[in-house]
C-alpha cells in the first residue's frame, strides 16, 4: 500500500501549479523567460554540508561541485545529472538526494551545473557531460565510475552513456535513470492514458521545453531522444518509474527495446507513484535510494 506521504505529495503538487504550467506551453516558456531574467540559485544548500565536504571546481567554464564522504572515502565515483526539463535549475531535493548517497556509500559524486536552455544545446552539452565523465574515467576506471539522472538528467544520462560507449570507453559501473525522459516528441500513445493521473507534468510544456534544448537537433536524435540510441555495450541500467508519471511510458518503451535486444535492466515501477519519487522525502523514496545506493557501490 502506498504511503501516507506519497498519497499527499499529489495534492501538494496540485496546489502549487505544476501541472496548469505544463498544460499550457506559453506559460512555461513564459516561467522560462522570468527564470532567464532572475535565475535560481545553483549552489547546494548549507544544510548539506553539516554530514559531508562540499567542493567547487570549474571544468571547460562549468562549475562543478564535488560531494564527498566526510570519512570512508572509496575509490568509486559517480556524476549526477539533475532533471528539471533542461530549463530549470537544480532544485533543493536534487542536492539532499546526493548528499544522502553520499553518506550510505561514501561515493564521491560530481554535480555539474550544466547550462539550461536554450543557452545550453543538447549537441555542447551530452558532449561536454561525456568530457566531464570521462575526465574522472582517467582518474579511476570506467569499471569505478557510474553516471546517475532524474527526468531530463535520466535522457541525458543515457545519451552522455552512448556518446561514451561510442568512444570506445569500457561499460560504466551503474547507469541509474530516475524517471527517465527519454523522447521529447511527445508522440506515444501511452502519455495521452497517463496523462490524467500524473498531478505534476504535461506534454504540451514538455515538449516546449525540450525543442528550446534540442535547438537544431531532429527530435530523433539519440543525444535528446536516447529511446532511439542503440542499447548494447552500456553496462547495468537501473530504472525507476512510477505509473501516475507521463515519462512512464518511455520507461516501458526503454524495457522493451532493450528485451528486443536481449539486454537485461533492473526495472522498477512504483504503482502509484508519481514522477521521480526516488528523490522525495517518502518512504518509497528511501527504498529506491537503497537500490541506488547498492548499484553505484
Amino acid at each position: 500500500m502506498a504511503s501516507f506521504l506519497s498519497r499527499l505529495a499529489p495534492v501538494v503538487l496540485t496546489l502549487r501549479g505544476s501541472k496548469r504550467m505544463f498544460s499550457d506551453p506559453q506559460k512555461t516558456l513564459e516561467r522560462v523567460e522570468q527564470l532567464r531574467q532572475r535565475p535560481a540559485k545553483a549552489v547546494p544548500p548549507a544544510s548539506i554540508s553539516r554530514h559531508v565536504d562540499v567542493t567547487s571546481r570549474v571544468v571547460d567554464g562549468w562549475t562543478v561541485f564535488d560531494v564527498s564522504p566526510r570519512s570512508g572515502d572509496s575509490i568509486a565515483r559517480a556524476v549526477f545529472l539533475h532533471g528539471g526539463c533542461y530549463v530549470f535549475e537544480i532544485d533543493p531535493l536534487h542536492w539532499r538526494f546526493v548528499a544522502q548517497l553520499v553518506r550510505e556509500t561514501g561515493v564521491t559524486i560530481s554535480v555539474p551545473i550544466m547550462p539550461l536552455a536554450p543557452q545550453g544545446q543538447a549537441s555542447v552539452v551530452v558532449d561536454k557531460v561525456a568530457n566531464l565523465v570521462q575526465s574522472i574515467i582517467a582518474g579511476v576506471g570506467a569499471r569505478n565510475v557510474s553516471i546517475v539522472g532524474d527526468s531530463s538528467g535520466g535522457g541525458m544520462a543515457l545519451a552522455v552513456s552512448m556518446e561514451l560507449r561510442d568512444r570506445k570507453h569500457e561499460p560504466l559501473q551503474a547507469i541509474v535513470l530516475s524517471a527517465p525522459w527519454l523522447d521529447i516528441s511527445g508522440t506515444d500513445p501511452k502519455l495521452a492514458e497517463i496523462a490524467p493521473s500524473d498531478p505534476w507534468l504535461a506534454v504540451p510544456g514538455t515538449k516546449a521545453a525540450g525543442a528550446l534544448y534540442r535547438a537544431e537537433l531532429p527530435e530523433t536524435d539519440w543525444r535528446v531522444s536516447p529511446i532511439h540510441g542503440d542499447l548494447t555495450g552500456l553496462g547495468p541500467i537501473t530504472v525507476f518509474t512510477g505509473t501516475r508519471d507521463i515519462v512512464h511510458a518511455d520507461a516501458l518503451r526503454l524495457l522493451a527495446r532493450a528485451t528486443e535486444q536481449g539486454i537485461s535492466l533492473d526495472f522498477h515501477v512504483g504503482e502509484g507513484m508519481i514522477h521521480n519519487y526516488p528523490i522525495l522525502p517518502i518512504p518509497e523514496g528511501a527504498a529506491a535510494r537503497a537500490i541506488v545506493a547498492k548499484a553505484i557501490s
